[in-house]
């Protein structure tokens, strides 16, 4: 029987790690997808695909010329588009898949969160909590700050900020985590910091900034998930590479 040719929709951590985890298997056949907007991803062993599909449409298509049995989505959280695309042509497909989603954060003891449900309402509650943010949504999605007054940013990005920003108002940061809990306290207390803006990714390469900011007393705006994408979800890499076996011995 040849081995079963599976496509992880990649770009977190746990994806790399399930890549890795999976590498050398003898019944996976692993490739690894990257949408590209990431100039230097981390290497995972296997062969990597780099860019869209043409929606479900062509994802449909390159399931069933690629001869894919199974799809893991192991997309960030909040790629609501690549996971929607990914549940509709799996179901035209008929190909099996799974999700790869880490848990979100939880509010501990301490937490100053302020839960919105989008960038626009985390834009527009800022300018009661604060007038110097760390701003950590990513590179793309800064529009929404841009017209807020009065308030100083520091955006903090692996990527550089497609949106031409004010160099008075906004000092970028490019910075990849993992980060430490005594950076993350540095970083707020250099920079005067008196307010965090954060979506709710989950994991712990960013986790720290959370501690920080409670050890300093401040509001955190914290910006909710997306609904999660259908199917069957797992939430961890030993939880989703057991799960990937078993459906390799039930072929």
């Amino acid at each position: 029987m040849r081995p079963e040719r599976l496509l992880l929709l990649g770009g977190t951590r746990e994806a790399v790690a399930l890549a890795r985890a999976l590498d050398g298997h003898p019944d996976i056949e692993t490739t690894y997808s990257l949408a590209g907007r990431t100039r230097r991803p981390a290497p995972v062993p296997a062969p990597v695909r780099t860019g869209g599909f043409g929606g479900a449409d062509g994802l449909e298509a390159y399931l069933r010329e690629a001869g894919i049995g199974l799809v893991v989505d192991a997309t960030h959280p909040y790629a609501e588009a690549i996971s929607a695309n990914a549940a509709l042509a799996c179901d035209r497909a008929s190909v099996p898949r799974l999700v790869l989603h880490r848990p979100p954060w939880a509010r501990g003891p301490g937490d100053r969160w302020v839960e919105v449900a989008d960038t626009a309402r985390a834009a527009r509650a800022l300018p009661a909590l604060g007038k110097r943010v760390l701003l950590t949504v990513g590179s793309r999605d800064l529009t929404p700050f841009l017209p807020v007054p009065r308030l100083r940013f520091v955006v903090r990005s692996v990527e550089p900020p497609a949106a031409v920003l004010d160099p008075d108002r906004f000092e970028v940061v490019l910075a990849r985590g993992p980060f430490d809990f005594d950076a993350e306290r540095r970083l707020l207390e250099s920079r005067a910091i008196d307010v965090v803006v954060s979506k709710n990714s989950g994991g712990t390469a960013a986790r720290a900034k959370l501690g920080a900011a409670r050890a300093l007393g401040l509001p955190v705006v914290m910006i909710a998930r997306p609904p999660p994408p259908p199917g069957e979800r797992l939430e961890s890499v030993a939880a989703a590479k057991a799960r990937i076996e078993a459906h390799v011995r039930g072929r």
